[in-house]
């Protein structure tokens, strides 16, 4: 870690991390919160707690590449030119794909998460004067997430607010079910309906979800041709498997009753263990029948998802 921050790779033979990443710093709470749940093995919470902290100071003054929290609403914002600091990372020469510089949907909703769980972590330490500012923090992030993200018209959430001209992205995109899928859903429960129905209409695919809604004039339909017209497509529609994980998380807090029904939107991905890679998952999909496979033909985020899901909805 450095400066508050987890390397987004470690270049193949450099002795440097890349720390152009908003996101995976606070995916790390919430590998920590599964890790600990299902081992109950404590002692790594015990030894990266004070590292943890550290995440919180550093994201609370504001630290490389734009990240920072603004202190006038308390959510995060980042951005730098030149980078695309969210999953959505696609970049060739100098032209970053997508750039979504501002405050994030998916980033507000890791910051939010992170910031719950950091605060019960800490109060069960018996640290309870940083716990109550971890928790002033979430709870501001909250109530200006709800306030800024959702919008009225569209009746789901903003990608980006507050960019670089000022302006809100309404682009429909899976990033938005962050928001109700994880540990601690940051958005208010009477919109989840809404959102899980925009994604199921727009973006739910046989093999995970779009990247971008058709409706979109940025939409591209097939991940294909030379590298640029690749990663044009590469977060412009292109299908990501691993998505699917979010969308039946937010699926079942919706619909806690109906798991046979969660279980439908996995039934796609029988037919494709014996198309790329034999009995495995592909990275990508193009977002239009035939679904053709694109991408790693064995992506461990995409079989991670699947698995994950399917057991979560066979326990028991």
């Amino acid at each position: 870690m450095r400066d508050g921050l987890i390397p987004n790779m470690f270049p193949e033979g450099e002795k440097e991390g890349l720390y152009h990443t908003a996101d995976a710093t606070l995916w790390f709470f919430h590998a920590i919160d599964r890790y600990t749940e299902v081992t109950d093995d404590h002692s790594v919470l015990e030894m990266v707690l004070p590292k943890l902290v550290d995440i919180f100071e550093h994201h609370m003054r504001g630290t490389r590449f734009g990240i920072g929290v603004d202190p006038g609403d308390g959510l995060l914002t980042q951005g730098a030119e030149g980078y695309a600091l969210t999953w959505m990372d696609a970049k060739v020469d100098n032209w970053v794909v997508t750039p979504r510089r501002g405050k994030a949907v998916e980033i507000n909703a890791l910051w939010y998460n992170a910031l719950c769980l950091l605060g019960s972590w800490l109060s069960k330490a018996g640290k309870s004067d940083t716990a109550r500012r971890v928790t002033d923090a979430a709870k501001q992030a909250q109530e200006s997430f709800n306030r800024r993200f959702w919008s009225p018209d569209a009746k789901c959430l903003f990608d980006v607010v507050d960019g670089p001209d000022g302006g809100d992205d309404p682009a429909c995109r899976p990033n938005q079910l962050l928001a109700i899928s994880l540990k601690h859903p940051v958005l208010n429960p009477e919109h989840w309906k809404s959102v899980v129905e925009i994604a199921t209409a727009q973006l739910l695919t046989p093999f995970g979800l779009r990247s971008l809604s058709p409706e979109h004039k940025d939409y591209k339909p097939k991940y294909d041709g030379d590298l640029r017209s690749r990663d044009a497509a590469y977060h412009q529609g292109t299908v990501w498997a691993w998505l699917i994980g979010p969308f039946i998380d937010a699926w079942l807090k919706v619909h806690p009753e109906d798991a046979a029904g969660a279980k439908e939107f996995l039934k796609g991905f029988a037919s494709h263990f014996d198309e790329a890679c034999l009995g495995t998952i592909s990275e990508i999909f193009d977002a239009e029948a035939p679904y053709t496979p694109r991408g790693c033909v064995a992506q461990a985020w995409s079989v991670a998802e699947v698995l994950r899901c399917w057991l979560k909805l066979t326990a028991g």
